[in-house]
């Protein structure tokens, strides 16, 4: 049996903090967090410039058309407008670039000689860039309620479905749709994930795991697939909706939190399980 080096320790190798700061000076990281705060200034500015929102024909819960009712409607607004594919994407690229981009740039190697254990590499790369994706689904509402209420005033929300919701509502309402939004994220993070472990190559990651959201969004609209589609991890995206009702229905919330963890859980094991068997050479 091989003794370790005098002082080392393995739960002092790579810590959170710092693994944090190498994620954050990336330019991914950057650039994301840049575009949800800019991104609700610019909705705003083509509200200003071309009017109100004109409803979609059926293709939305409402939400469209109340987007300058009040600040909480544009943040509602906001939210949805980018659930489908920004938040996959922003997501996606933190999970998905942390291992491969290690990998491409040939610097993987030399952390696990430093030497990290590789279950500590991989949590805490994972953990950080969960953390990342937290920041940025908490965020881009956030800025939106803020430039929202500037523009249109902070007040009662209109629903989607008739009604009115007291504005001492708003901030609880808002914290639940975040944390669900959140949470049904997690099964794109995760797949990115898994991907980010068994390819060197981030833009292969990322690219694989907005695929799988794409697929899954693309199969919900296939009606004959019955109660299959309830098995699908983009299914329940937009179940946070149901929050915007007079009282809240949480069935569809807690369904699609158990299939979005479910599928999360499986892709950790299998990143986990891949890399810990990997002959690491880049």
């Amino acid at each position: 049996m091989t003794a370790a080096a005098t002082g080392y320790r393995p739960k002092r190798t790579l810590p959170l903090r710092v693994e944090a700061m190498r994620q954050f000076r990336r330019r991914r990281t950057l650039v994301s967090l840049g575009l949800v705060i800019v991104l609700p200034l610019v909705l705003l500015a083509a509200f200003s410039i071309g009017g109100p929102p004109a409803d979609a024909d059926g293709g939305s819960p409402g939400l469209v058309p109340l987007a300058t009712a009040s600040g909480p409607n544009f943040a509602a607004f906001v939210l949805f407008a980018s659930t489908g594919f920004l938040l996959p994407v922003v997501v996606a690229l933190y999970c998905g670039d942390t291992v491969a981009s290690e990998a491409n740039w040939s610097s993987l190697r030399y952390l696990l000689a430093a030497p990290v254990p590789r279950a500590r590499l991989l949590t805490g790369k994972l953990v950080v860039a969960l953390g990342y994706g937290a920041v940025t689904v908490v965020l881009l509402p956030a800025v939106a309620l803020a430039a929202g209420s500037a523009a249109y005033g902070w007040g009662d929300v209109q629903l989607p479905t008739g009604g009115v919701m007291p504005a001492s509502d708003v901030l609880w309402r808002m914290t639940v749709i975040a944390g669900y939004a959140y949470g049904s994220l997690l099964v794109v993070g995760a797949a990115a994930f898994w991907l980010s472990t068994a390819t060197d190559a981030p833009l292969g990651a990322v690219g694989g795991a907005v695929g799988l959201s794409i697929v899954s969004t693309i199969l919900d609209t296939v009606t004959a697939l019955g109660p299959v589609r309830d098995f699908l991890p983009t299914h329940w995206q937009y179940a946070w909706t149901d929050v915007l009702q007079p009282e809240v229905e949480w069935t569809g919330m807690v369904q699609g939190l158990v299939v979005s963890v479910s599928y999360a859980v499986v892709f950790v094991a299998l990143a986990f399980r891949g890399f810990s068997r990997k002959d690491i050479v880049s």
